[in-house]
């Protein structure tokens, strides 16, 4: 509480400067035309530039083994989204600063708020003193400037901005201090076992994670299909053109199938990133952190997500109806139940084994009634090279009665005289 009451101090001593230097409109005039992350330590012609990087153009095969990987960086992990299977992993549990990629927490809560009705993409919101004091990467805001929701996300995703983080932060919350406990709150939720939260942007080096508890928080963002609108966008305009936005996510030019998600850059936490992307209906999240360099981490993620695309592959499995006939009731009102199942889960496997995969239907000859309604009476098993791959219940699809005394004797009346 002590440090976020100094650094609202700060922000008040500042905007007071600021105004008596010719007030926020005139610092806010030189906003730069090209707006670029700051934090990530590159020029507007780095970000700008058409040349594809080394790292971009390397072309040698991906490795058929996760321990032949060779990434740099102090930690990083590479997960399957939809399954959260880990792939590879490198360090995963050290706590280590993120920087800038603590936005996808920031991300996570302003997308949970959509759903949840509290906010609504052209919601306008007013900027505080507060929010226009905050250094770093920020998209020039002035006190009192108004942006949308879906204005303020675009500025979040693409050139990290400090202060549309913080005007989310108090319209969700009221204050950057209730946003960040509930940023922690969130990531207990999700079992970060390794991650404090001090601030809503990643300014604050006092903060940690782990490329495992980083690609957790990833995954959830990504349930979110919108979120992708924001982070694949390479450049984009906010103020009616007048401000041009400059992605530092270098993956989401130069990678096939990117969908982002989040870079970080400073002096202490070194070149982060987590990065996603999506092939052929699978997912992929790579995160790497504590690089010394920029190529370093984007070549980083690059083997890992190479690597999944090559050897990984979604399988989904098939139900024969024919294996779902009806079962027969004893002592039921109705003679028989309609068998059924959920969706069944997709699986990731290795590619070319969905020819091995055998699939086993039990399912059982007849029912004592009464039935109820979802009471399992059988199960698919799909085996692997003889071990099992993932198991699935059959329900009844409804709900048979025992028959009574009296609906017995009918019952055997009517068969006597048929």
């Amino acid at each position: 509480m002590g440090r976020q009451w100094r650094k609202r101090w700060l922000a008040g001593l500042l905007a007071a400067a600021v105004a008596a230097a010719g007030g926020l409109s005139a610092w806010a005039e030189e906003a730069p035309a090209v707006i670029i992350d700051t934090e990530s330590g590159e020029t507007q012609e780095q970000a700008t530039s058409e040349e594809v990087p080394a790292w971009a153009s390397a072309d040698a095969a991906a490795p058929t083994e996760a321990s032949a990987l060779e990434v740099g960086g102090k930690s990083a992990i590479l997960i399957e989204l939809s399954s959260g299977q880990v792939l590879y992993e490198k360090n995963p549990h050290e706590k280590l600063p993120i920087a800038s990629v603590t936005k996808v927490m920031t991300l996570l809560l302003i997308m949970e708020a959509i759903d949840q009705g509290m906010l609504t993409y052209e919601e306008p919101v007013t900027c505080s003193a507060y929010a226009a004091s905050m250094g770093g990467s920020q998209i020039w805001l002035e006190e009192g400037e108004v942006m949308t929701v879906h204005e303020l996300l675009k500025a979040i995703a693409v050139v990290s901005a400090n202060d549309a983080c913080a005007m989310m932060a108090e319209r969700i919350s009221g204050s950057e201090e209730g946003f960040v406990a509930r940023m922690n709150e969130r990531a207990a939720e999700l079992g970060m076992n390794d991650t404090l939260f001090t601030d809503c942007c990643g300014l604050d080096e006092a903060a940690y994670s782990s490329a495992y508890d980083v690609a957790r928080m990833s995954r959830e963002l990504m349930k979110h299909p919108k979120i992708t609108e924001y982070t694949t966008i390479w450049m984009d305009t906010l103020r009616d053109g007048k401000s041009q936005l400059v992605n530092t996510n270098k993956l989401v030019r130069h990678y096939s199938g990117a969908t982002g998600l989040k870079t970080g850059t400073t002096s202490k936490a070194g070149h982060c990133l987590s990065a996603t992307a999506e092939r052929d209906g699978m997912g992929l999240c790579a995160v790497i952190l504590g690089c010394s360099t920029t190529d370093e981490r984007f070549g980083g993620a690059r083997k890992m997500l190479d690597y999944g695309f090559a050897n990984y592959a979604v399988y989904t499995p098939a139900v024969d109806e024919a294996s779902l006939a009806p079962v027969k009731v004893l002592r039921g009102t109705e003679p028989s139940v309609q068998p059924q199942m959920d969706s069944l889960a997709p699986l990731l496997i290795r590619k070319g084994q969905e020819k091995a995969i055998t699939p086993l239907f039990e399912l059982a000859e007849d029912l004592e009634a009464p039935v109820y309604e979802r009471q399992i009476i059988g199960r698919l098993t799909l085996t692997l090279d003889g071990s099992t791959l993932a198991e699935y219940d059959v329900y009844a699809s409804r709900a048979v009665a025992r028959l009574g005394l009296k609906q017995a004797f009918a019952r055997l009346f009517t068969a006597l005289i048929a």
